[in-house]
């Protein structure tokens, strides 16, 4: 099991990196991770909901993700505390109250799903959640410690160097987690920068101190090329991709949302070295994007709202009156239409709300929640126009909302994967704004291309061609995340653990 001393140490990276490192031994290997709380999920292969730094590490494995990988996800919903979903599926929505009075039934799912996965595998890379050092909430534990403990697994403790304060983390983390220390085997320090043999003599201390070797010091890694999981990147770096004269030719703008999720959905456009992507809620970047975008938002209503406040809605529709190509991804999709419905106050306590106004399109959030995989294709006569796209060519991508939308529908036919034969019409333009429910779009090579060379050709500049593979690209950084650990991480200590 990898823990960290706190959020954002790195584990879900050295998850991935140890099931890639396994994987590439012949080894039968999965991820797994018993409560995720994020705003970036995916879909697994049975149709249900869990984080999506998991399904990032069963790739790691060659695996489908599974529910069975992530039994628990937690996914925020602001004052109304968080939509508790079980084994992909939404049980409730939780204050933090009721969620821990919970904690025996999520524990008993928890345990259903580590026995099954266990059960097809000959070894599991448990991922812990913050640090397991929250002595307030030891007796509600179900992710860290107590999985631990449940799976009689040894624990590699994480600190992240680059925040400050690593060997008073590490030995406060060993010292207030009582007898469980015994189950912490080692410490890795990750996000290091600088010359390691002015950090030799700390390393030497902390294992006098606490018995407990440091197995390996990780250097500070910038564009590894894999998907966030948490909205902290964000804040963390505000533009990605070449710099290159080249490379400004199409501006892309996401509009930053407080509650912005899936957020992973534009990472492909960081790899094409024509596109500058940028994050922002500034009227002035919003106005001079060649593209703006509008992304998913696990509170639609209230991201909405704090538009509004920012008269963001305005900035929006003068840069669409300026010809600025706008879309929207789901909850973004459902704030560029004239209103959305909330009557059984599903999100929020307002029972309607007018939206940006773009697309002639109403939605209706409802009591049930789709998640699945979809395979669209884009209706030939719909007005869009993606450049050198084939009508004819699926696009795959997956569907996470709650509302349905009715009006001018009619952008895609898609096929979910819920078993229901019926093909369905999802999407809406409107002149040079378009949106549509499908997450992951963009992970389609050529139908991210071909939006590209649209707005290339509306600059009057020529189609480019990148050949750019993002899933390609994705299994290269795993490769090279792996190489990175070999390097710097006692394999042999963990093989002597295993």
């Amino acid at each position: 099991m990898i823990q960290g001393t706190g959020s954002g140490a790195g584990k879900s990276l050295l998850v991935a990196a140890l099931c890639r490192i396994f994987r590439d031994r012949g080894m039968n290997v999965a991820p797994f991770k018993a409560q995720n709380m994020a705003l970036n999920s995916a879909i697994a292969i049975e149709g249900g909901e869990i984080g999506r730094a998991q399904v990032l590490q069963a790739r790691a494995c060659g695996l489908e993700p599974s529910v069975d990988m992530n039994p628990v996800l937690l996914k925020t919903a602001g004052e109304r505390g968080s939509q508790v979903i079980l084994r992909g599926k939404v049980h409730a929505t939780m204050q933090a109250r009721d969620y821990y009075a919970f904690r025996d039934e999520a524990w008993k799912t928890v345990k259903t799903s580590y026995k099954r996965l266990a059960a097809k595998h000959d070894l599991i890379i448990m991922e812990g959640a913050g640090s397991p050092a929250e002595i307030n909430l030891a007796d509600v534990d179900i992710v860290n410690m107590s999985m631990a403990r449940h799976a009689k697994a040894p624990v590699l403790l994480v600190g992240d160097i680059d925040k400050g304060g690593v060997f008073a983390s590490l030995y406060g983390t060993v010292k207030l987690v009582g007898r469980d220390s015994n189950r912490i085997k080692a410490f890795i320090i990750n996000k290091f920068r600088g010359d390691k043999a002015i950090l030799d003599p700390g390393l030497d201390m902390i294992r006098e101190k606490t018995g407990k070797p440091v197995i390996g010091v990780l250097p500070y890694i910038t564009n590894m090329g894999l998907p966030e999981e948490d909205g902290l990147a964000l804040a963390r770096s505000a533009e990605y991709g070449v710099r290159s004269a080249e490379s400004k030719a199409v501006r892309i703008v996401v509009v930053r949302l407080k509650s912005i999720s899936n957020f992973t959905d534009f990472d492909p456009f960081m790899l094409e070295p024509d596109a500058m992507l940028q994050y922002s809620d500034r009227s002035e970047d919003i106005e001079n994007a060649d593209l703006a975008i509008l992304p998913g938002s696990k509170n639609t209503v209230a991201d909405l709202l704090q538009l509004k406040e920012q008269h963001l809605d305005e900035s929006i529709r003068r840069a669409f009156a300026k010809g600025t190509q706008i879309i929207g991804i789901c909850g973004g999709y459902q704030m560029l239409g004239k209103r959305i419905d909330d009557h059984h106050g599903v999100e929020s306590e307002h029972r309607s709300m007018d939206a940006i106004g773009l697309l002639n399109i109403e939605t209706r959030f409802d009591k049930e929640k789709i998640t699945c995989w979809s395979e669209a294709h884009l209706i030939a006569d719909c007005g869009l126009r993606i450049a050198d796209w084939n009508s004819e060519s699926p696009i795959a991508g997956y569907e996470i909302h709650m509302g349905t939308s009715i009006g001018e529908i009619g952008l895609f036919k898609i096929k979910r994967s819920d078993g229901d034969s019926a093909i369905v019409l999802d999407g809406s333009m409107n002149n040079n704004c378009w949106g549509t429910y499908l997450h992951g779009i963009f992970d389609n090579d050529a139908f991210r291309r071909g939006v590209l060379n649209q707005v290339r050709v509306r600059k009057g500049l020529a189609p480019f061609e990148s050949g750019v593979n993002y899933g390609a690209s994705i299994e290269s950084a795993l490769d090279r995340l792996a190489d990175v650990f070999r390097q710097h991480v006692d394999l042999e200590f963990i093989e002597g653990l295993l």
